[in-house]
């Protein structure tokens, strides 16, 4: 691209000296009046303004700030002497030159200021043209991610009726006197229906929390009679694993949304439960700090590195194994971290050599 230099001074000598030095390189626009570069400036992009500071009309500082509401993007030098340097410093603190040349000029310093002015310019349209695309691409990213979001929400709504025939059948099918070997495919089927269950429910709540479709009503509550009951939810789990487990002794309230709530505690205390040794501890605690109650589940296992946690976090990783467990769609923390942020919290991980620790606080005031 061949640049277009506007060169304005109210001496003819020096314009067409300019002209001669940067003809052969540049297209060269050139006046002696301020009024007439305006114009100029009007009818054909310019990428570089070269203007005396000295003029009747107007001043090269005043050129320029009319220039800069004509095109912004072109690079302004001014042309100056010695006496007017309050004119440069003002000139400078607007915003409104990228040098100032002092007359008289040496030929090669003017000819690499003023390269590298075009370098500057081609610089930043670079940058802008960049800038632009990278914005249609975040926009179309947001785009698909809203499509992804509604996608999701749609398929996970369209399954929940055939889901909830299927279970209706399948308690139908229990009741009636089946041979043994049937019995173990109906047993089969409904693990899997149960499974399928879950999975849907759980992307459900990630788009809800993630979209904010989700609705977050909190309350004034103890926290204890929710932990009991998520308890009592996998007394059978808790007792085929031998586990025991401490709880808190005081039920202390905290302001929450009760269905959001037990399902953070039904993650967390699942997950806790599942990479627990057989016949080792689970820790649950909650305790008072400051205006905020900080709720943890604790476990033994084996230490977690920080690009594991990480990983963990993610939703939908394929190597969910890392935790000594099988393969799945890494849902469980992922789904209580977004549960969390909807509620304004935030779930935290850490790990040793000797447990693992999930945890989160809720406050204790209506803020």
């Amino acid at each position: 691209m061949q640049h277009t230099i506007l060169v304005v001074d109210d001496e003819k000598d020096i314009v067409d000296s300019i002209e001669r030095q940067f003809r052969k390189k540049y297209k060269l626009l050139k006046t002696t009046s301020g009024i007439e570069a305006l114009r100029l400036l009007q009818k054909e992009p310019i990428h570089l303004i070269l203007s005396d500071q000295r003029m009747p009309e107007m001043t090269g500082v005043q050129l320029f700030e009319r220039a800069q509401k004509i095109q912004p993007d072109a690079i302004r030098i001014l042309l100056t002497g010695y006496s007017d340097v309050e004119s440069v410093i003002a000139a400078i603190n607007n915003g409104q030159i990228y040098r100032y040349i002092t007359k008289p000029w040496d030929p090669t310093d003017l000819q690499v200021i003023v390269q590298r002015a075009l370098d500057t310019y081609d610089l930043k349209t670079e940058l802008k043209e960049k800038n632009i695309k990278l914005e249609e691409a975040l926009k179309e990213l947001r785009t698909l991610d809203q499509a992804k979001s509604h996608f999701m929400i749609l398929i996970g709504h369209e399954l929940k009726t055939p889901l909830t025939t299927m279970s209706s059948f399948l308690d139908l099918l229990k009741e009636e006197k089946i041979a043994p070997e049937a019995q173990k495919y109906i047993h089969r089927i409904s693990q899997g229906s149960d499974r399928l269950k879950e999975i849907v429910f759980d992307v459900l709540d990630l788009m809800g929390a993630e979209t904010g479709q989700m609705k977050v009503k909190k309350e004034l509550q103890p926290l204890g009679p929710v932990i009991d009951k998520v308890l009592e939810e996998f007394s059978d789990l808790l007792e085929k694993k031998n586990l025991k487990v401490l709880k808190p002794e005081k039920s202390i309230k905290a302001f929450f949304d009760d269905r959001i709530i037990s399902k953070v505690l039904q993650k967390i205390i699942h997950n806790g439960i599942k990479f627990s040794p057989e016949k080792s501890t689970l820790k649950i605690t909650s305790e008072s700090e400051d205006q905020n109650v900080e709720i943890s589940v604790t476990n033994s296992g084996p230490e977690l590195s920080s690009s594991k946690i990480e990983h963990i976090l993610k939703p939908f990783n394929i190597d969910e194994d890392i935790m000594n467990h099988s393969q799945g769609m890494g849902l469980g923390l992922a789904v209580t971290q977004s549960l969390l942020k909807r509620h304004g919290s935030m779930l935290s991980l850490k790990s040793n050599s000797k447990n693992t620790t999930v945890g989160f606080s809720l406050q204790t005031n209506s803020q």
